[in-house]
């Protein structure tokens, strides 16, 4: 390992310096530090007496040396500024790289957080960050270290770091002038990131490059128009705007303006063509004058352009050059064809539908011609079976010559293994789960084993066992767990090797575009760019800005490896469903009650807004809304001490009302809510009432789930209590055709995971669904929000759509809105 020393210097105060390098400082404290441990706070846990920090200061001079400052905790911070006059700072460079930070899911540690045996060694060391995990920080090292690195960090650890779990080649050792004592160890040489093993790409290398020119011949010179159309996008925004650049007339004459001021006459229908397939490209401000940089996975976009353009009449020629690469590229796709039937697999313990039929045969597709995908059909439709069936085609065809890894819930493991026992008999399954799953990793290996099933958290501790195995295929379910791309099950499942990789979900995005970025980072890695540069160029643009023209380009990249059908499009046997709103006012006491909290909660919400920024204020804002959806709840959730007695209580009232009489009328009905403790204020009411009940939550003994699940659904109990957490996904309940919907979230997909555990396949009666709101509450205002996250995943999934989606200050004040004019301000004793 080289190593040189250096000693701490500041830059001389003569010249102006301007050279700008963040820097990341990472130092394990332990006890022999005086460190006795970390309390929970926000949204860490409590730690032990190994506590992993980060401080972060921007440093102005050459390399690592001359005058530097701490970084705030947010862009708005208030820390005072004692910059020398020669240094001259870049505020939205250093801006830039505080997003990186948290982005990377560093946040700030409460100074009181940490306790210490004496006094605190670090008081004046400035703002302290840290992951939410300790064990995050190998990953970080090993994953986001190297990216860090490559932007212009400077990174250094400091004697003890516990996390080096990438080797460092090259230190600088920086050492005190007094005691020669190392105090800081800096990277000295490129980290190397972990390489992406995987088989899935057949020839389409995502690190292949191909260099592009679009030209335009003026007067018998070629000129390149890159930097012509980039600077129309800029000061003319109808061309960020789909329906508007669909409206223009191509003969319409276009005036773009050439380096040195040259005015150039152009038709608008080539234009219109350039922009519509490269509008990321042309309009990257990290991209520098010249040409265009391509990977593998555009070459469909070249393909489309060159016809465009050669399908367009007009006395200006245009050209192409040096894709002709792309274009043997895209052609060779292009011959393989489209996806061609199969037939079912003999030995399938069921017969598949048509539309199953072709999910199956998509999948050959992709696994014919080296491609990764997600199943993203709508929960219910049987994507469990159309992968089984995948795979014993697989089997049958002789090329499963090694296992099948599947990562689903731990709540679908055994749902995953009766399907397989009931729909392919012949796979060989084995389940890695519990504490006795150690003694059969050594099968892995022994060729006796087709499908290989774990759950989630067990991937990330399993995983120095896993990553020697090969596998044939690589299968998350309810792949939106892996929404976070730093996290430790996506890292882990980054890391194994596999053929072929797939994703299946019936929600592959959420809540914004960066879930959807973080499925492709595992299945194609380099498709969608790295995380800073996809914010940059499509989720800042599409979510903030209202580009519809690269929410389009977005949908038409994505949309060739998603294959998404919808239950009213291919089960038109489905019974019906019919969804009841039903709006609930707040009387008395409690909508007083819900009042004092608002007000409570939008000072407390303004006050982190102007400390912290939006960005800082996330748990804030989280906390606050909370307390608001506990009183719509019911009163009784909130953490305040007693409550007292003849309290309203809306939705109480409601059920209590209503579910006696649809029992009497022989429905069966699912009562579902997000808060365990509103269903146990539930249950509470039902025992007087005299209506049997039974409860699925995550309290429930994995053990007992199975009895839960079979007492309902063989008709035993009329009414069922499920938390989503533990009942959201992979469970069939057809048995009911009642769905109440206690409480409403922001996040649509939550509550058509709910509604699909009746409303799917096998249900044989029309399903209603209540939704209860309160009304003028921040319940009916979600409702709103709800509307706009779908507009958001159908733009992207399924058809395009002008309307965006930003959740923003100006959302806040909407969700924290008094219930009307005229309520008491005051809080209940």
């Amino acid at each position: 390992m080289a190593a040189s020393l250096i000693s701490p210097a500041r830059m001389a105060s003569s010249p102006t310096v301007s050279a700008f390098h963040p820097r990341l400082t990472l130092q394990t404290l332990t006890r022999g530090d005086g460190l006795l441990g970390m309390r929970a706070h926000g949204l860490f846990g409590p730690r032990g007496g190994m506590v992993t920090v980060a401080q972060i200061d921007w440093v102005y001079g050459q390399g690592a040396q001359g005058w530097s400052t701490p970084a705030p905790t947010s862009p708005n911070g208030d820390q005072p500024d004692y910059t020398p006059a020669h240094i001259q700072r870049d505020h939205q460079a250093e801006a830039a790289a505080l997003e990186d930070i948290r982005e990377l899911g560093l946040l700030p540690l409460r100074e009181d957080a940490l306790q210490w045996r004496a006094h605190n060694p670090l008081h004046d060391a400035g703002p302290l960050w840290t992951l939410v995990q300790e064990e995050f920080f190998g990953d970080f090292w090993a994953d986001q270290a190297p990216r860090l690195q490559a932007q212009g960090w400077i990174l250094r650890a400091r004697p003890g770091f516990a996390h080096e779990s990438v080797p460092v080649t090259a230190w600088r050792f920086i050492v005190s002038s007094q005691t020669g004592e190392v105090i800081n160890r800096e990277v000295a040489a490129p980290l190397t990131p972990r390489a992406f093993s995987s088989e899935v790409f057949d020839g389409l290398d995502p690190s292949g490059r191909w260099l592009l020119a679009i030209g335009i011949e003026v007067e018998g010179q070629s000129m390149d128009v890159a930097p012509m159309v980039a600077d129309l996008l800029r000061r003319d925004p109808r061309w960020g705007d789909a329906q508007q650049v669909e409206r223009m007339d191509p003969h319409a004459v276009i005036s773009l303006r050439a380096p040195g001021g040259r005015r150039i006459d152009a038709m608008a229908g080539p234009l219109k063509a350039v922009v519509l397939a490269l509008l990321d490209l042309l309009v990257d401000l990290g991209r520098k004058d010249g040409p265009l940089r391509l990977t593998p996975w555009d070459a469909h976009r070249i393909d489309g352009l060159q016809a465009a353009l050669q399908g367009l009449e007009g006395a200006t020629p245009w050209h192409i050059s040096g894709a002709d690469g792309l274009l043997a590229l895209a052609r060779r796709l292009r011959a393989a064809g489209s996806v061609a039937p199969v037939p079912q697999p003999d030995g399938l313990g069921l017969t598949l539908r048509d539309y199953q039929r072709y999910g199956v045969a998509w999948m050959q597709y992709l696994r014919t011609h080296g491609l990764a995908g997600i199943l993203a059909d709508d929960m219910g439709l049987g994507k469990t079976a159309q992968v089984l069936a995948h795979v014993l085609i697989e089997k049958q065809a002789g090329r499963l010559d090694l296992p099948v890894l599947v990562v689903a819930p731990t709540s679908l493991l055994f749902n995953w293994q009766q399907e397989a026992r009931r729909i392919t008999p012949d796979l060989r399954v084995l389940l890695l789960h519990g504490q006795e799953r150690a003694q059969h990793f050594s099968a892995l290996a022994s060729g006796q084993v087709d499908l290989v099933l774990t759950s989630y958290p067990l991937l990330w501790r399993d995983l120095d066992q896993l990553l020697p195995q090969r596998w044939h295929m690589l299968v998350l379910d309810e792949a939106q767990t892996v929404k976070n791309a730093a996290s430790r099950s996506a890292a882990a499942a980054r890391r194994l090797q596999a053929r072929h990789r797939l994703c299946m979900t019936g929600t592959p995005l959420e809540n914004h575009l960066g879930e959807l970025w973080s499925q492709f980072h595992f299945l194609m890695p380099g498709f969608l760019g790295d995380a800073r540069s996809f914010a940059r160029l499509w989720r800042k643009p599409i979510e903030e800005q209202g580009q519809t023209v690269r929410a389009r380009l977005l949908a038409q990249r994505v949309r060739p490896f998603i294959l998404r059908r919808r239950k009213q499009d291919v089960l038109q046997e489905l019974p019906p469903r019919s969804e009841i709103i039903e709006r609930l006012p707040l009387q008395g006491r409690q909508r007083e009650l819900y009042e004092s909290v608002r007000m409570a909660a939008d000072k407390q919400v303004r006050r982190a807004l102007e400390r912290r920024g939006l960005g800082g204020s996330q748990v804030t804002v989280m906390d606050a809304l909370l307390k608001l959806r506990q009183v719509c709840c019911d009163p009784y959730l909130l953490k305040q001490g007693r409550m007292p007695k003849g309290l309203e209580r809306a939705k109480i009232d409601w059920l209590c009302d209503t579910l006696p009489a649809l029992v009497a009328e022989g429905r069966r009905i699912l009562v579902f809510s997000q808060f365990t403790g509103m269903l146990k204020l539930i249950a509470a009411q039902l025992e007087p009432l005299q209506l049997p009940y039974l409860m699925l939550t995550g309290e429930t003994e994995p053990a007992a789930r199975a009895d839960v699940i079979a007492g309902f659904q063989q008709e035993q109990t009329p009414l069922m209590l499920v938390s989503l957490k533990a009942g959201g996904v992979g469970l069939n309940l057809t048995a009911a055709d009642t769905v109440v919907l206690v409480d409403p979230w922001w996040n649509p997909a939550v509550e058509e995971q709910a509604i699909a555990r009746a409303h799917r396949l096998g249900q044989q009666r029309q399903v209603f669904v209540y939704k209860l709101v309160i009304e003028g509450s921040i319940e009916e205002r979600l409702l709103e929000l709800q509307a706009r996250k779908s507009a958001l995943a159908e733009g992207m999934l399924g058809r395009d759509d002008a309307t965006t989606v930003k959740f923003g200050e100006e959302e806040l004040q909407a969700l924290l809105a008094p219930l009307g004019a005229g309520i008491a301000e005051k809080i209940l004793a």
